[in-house]
């Protein structure tokens, strides 16, 4: 029998394994789940994918039905937005001015799409982030008229990369626009960054180099971009794609959490005494990695909501069990023009990486990624997935650079 609340807040994909997790690991008080979107928890992936293709409707995107989540006997807040965080008295404050106070809570707000000032009510400017987000965007794409339409796309990192595809294979003219020479540049470096421009190009997106520094609009509606060197392009609209923020405003009215860049955390993914942290939002210490990480990718927001789910559980003794690190092989995958990259540990922050070409014409490459001195990531495109799950071993933990290379090149057979 264990008392008192739990509050998880945030009711995407973290948020819901974090409630999963509280209740098969024995947690039988209150457990409230805060969201501020009024749906039902929902699969984000899909959203620059399969749902602003058209092949999938909204409908498939929910994690679990109606009757699935009774069955956890929730106290279910949707379209309701935490407001404030007390840590020492661990009570959260909702929009409407209720505080529940709780024996733990759980932080899985997650990210929101950053965007320009000045824009709001301005018709044809998009983001990309949550479900109303695609569904916006996916009208614009599939438009009655079938003609095709001009959209510029800012940013070009992985989301800006996965919608230009989606839009180029639709039909439509796209010109993706990004501080980086080449597509995800920033995150996967030189060798597949030309890897992704080649097959952008090859489908007919305009790519160019530079920054947005404004928007043109008649009557209310965007008509095209300004580049930050001069560039004007017409556009019937414009996706940003420009990065996103921690979704931490709500927390930083309590001195005792640090919010720079997510919510930071322990090895344990802990905040402050009964606060953890779980998802894009949570910037925790990672003892393999030796550094604090903030990782926005799907797998990690399930894996590590348990992990906290867990480790509250402990430290409230409602398990026997002892806290352990969240030592994480993050894993995330992205998908263009049918060719699906798939990477293990971490690639953000290196200082060096590599590229092994082995088939142009079918496009596969294995890349390596480290920082000082020791292999941090792999990357593949192309290959069969007995080959991908073989390189999750190159880069299990970091380790000797030259040693790391060697094994790559073993799995993937190159030279």
């Amino acid at each position: 029998m264990t008392v008192g609340r739990i509050a998880v807040v945030g009711a995407s994909a973290a948020g819901l394994a974090a409630v999963e997790a509280l209740r098969r690991g024995g947690w039988t008080g209150a457990l409230t789940l805060i969201g501020d979107e009024p749906h039902l928890p929902y699969d984000r992936p899909p959203l620059s994918k399969q749902l602003l293709s058209g092949d999938w409707q909204a409908d498939r995107l929910g994690l679990r039905t109606a009757g699935q989540l009774d069955t956890l006997d929730l106290d279910l807040r949707l379209g309701t937005r935490a407001t404030a965080l007390d840590t020492v008295t661990r009570t959260v404050t909702l929009a409407d001015g209720q505080r529940l106070e709780c024996a733990g809570v759980i932080v899985a707000t997650g990210v929101r799409a950053r965007t320009l000032p000045g824009l709001a009510g301005t018709a044809g400017i998009h983001t990309l982030r949550t479900l109303d987000d695609a569904l916006g965007l996916q009208t614009w794409l599939s438009g009655a008229s079938g003609a095709p339409r001009r959209l510029v796309v800012a940013g070009n990192g992985v989301l800006g990369c996965e919608a230009a595809a989606v839009a180029r294979e639709l039909g439509h003219e796209v010109t993706l626009v990004g501080r980086d020479p080449l597509p995800m540049g920033r995150l996967v470096g030189d060798g597949t960054g030309a890897l992704l421009a080649d097959a952008h190009e090859r489908h007919g997106v305009r790519m160019l180099t530079g920054s947005l520094d404004g928007v043109k609009t008649a009557d209310g509606h965007v008509t095209g971009v300004r580049l930050a060197d001069g560039t004007a392009l017409e556009a019937d609209t414009v996706l940003l794609a420009i990065g996103s923020e921690p979704a931490v405003d709500w927390l930083r009215a309590d001195a005792a959490l640090d919010t720079s860049d997510g919510l930071r955390c322990d090895e344990y993914c802990a905040a402050a005494p009964g606060i953890y942290a779980a998802g894009d939002v949570a910037r925790w210490y990672h003892p393999g990695h030796g550094r604090h990480l903030r990782i926005e990718h799907r797998m990690n927001a399930t894996e590590q909501a348990m992990a906290a789910a867990r480790n509250l559980l402990a430290e409230l003794g409602a398990t026997e069990d002892e806290r352990r690190p969240f030592t994480p092989v993050p894993y995330f995958w992205s998908d263009q023009y049918g060719m699906k990259l798939q990477a293990y540990g971490v690639l953000a922050g290196a200082d060096r990486a590599e590229t092994v070409l082995l088939d142009k014409e079918q496009r596969q490459v294995a890349a390596l990624y480290g920082r000082d001195g020791l292999a941090t990531g792999v990357l593949a495109a192309g290959l069969p997935p007995r080959q991908i799950r073989g390189l999750r071993a190159v880069i299990a933990t970091p380790g000797p650079w030259d040693e790391a290379h060697a094994r790559l090149l073993a799995a993937v057979g190159g030279q």
